[in-house]
């Protein structure tokens, strides 16, 4: 049985797995931007511009280490990124049954 971290990359999956990421981190950062959009609507004092720059800074965090492409992380990053409903399955078709059986266990336990 494969072991999450002794997982295997075809080059034909290597490549799926980046596009999955990439296609998820355009999905969450559209979707921040929306989310900025509302937020600064809001915006009536300066202690909301201090919140919001708060929550920008905390996103900015997130968002930089979430999108780690290492070999030995991508399972789980693809579960974490499934989870928060950023990757969708369709993304990962052509990863070997393995690889999704793995990620589609880790999305339970994240």
């Amino acid at each position: 049985m494969m072991q999450v971290t002794e997982a295997e990359w075809s080059a034909q999956e290597k490549q799926i797995a980046q596009s999955a990421l990439m296609e998820a981190q355009s999905r969450e950062i559209d979707g921040l931007v929306q989310l900025i959009r509302e937020k600064a609507s809001k915006v009536d004092d300066i202690s909301d511009v201090w919140r919001l720059n708060d929550f920008l800074s905390a996103r900015r965090f997130d968002i930089d280490g979430k999108y780690d492409d290492s070999e030995g992380e991508t399972l789980f990053v693809l579960a974490r990124l499934a989870k928060e409903g950023w990757v969708k399955t369709a993304d990962l078709q052509g990863l070997d049954a393995a690889k999704l059986a793995k990620i589609a266990a880790l999305t339970r336990i994240l």
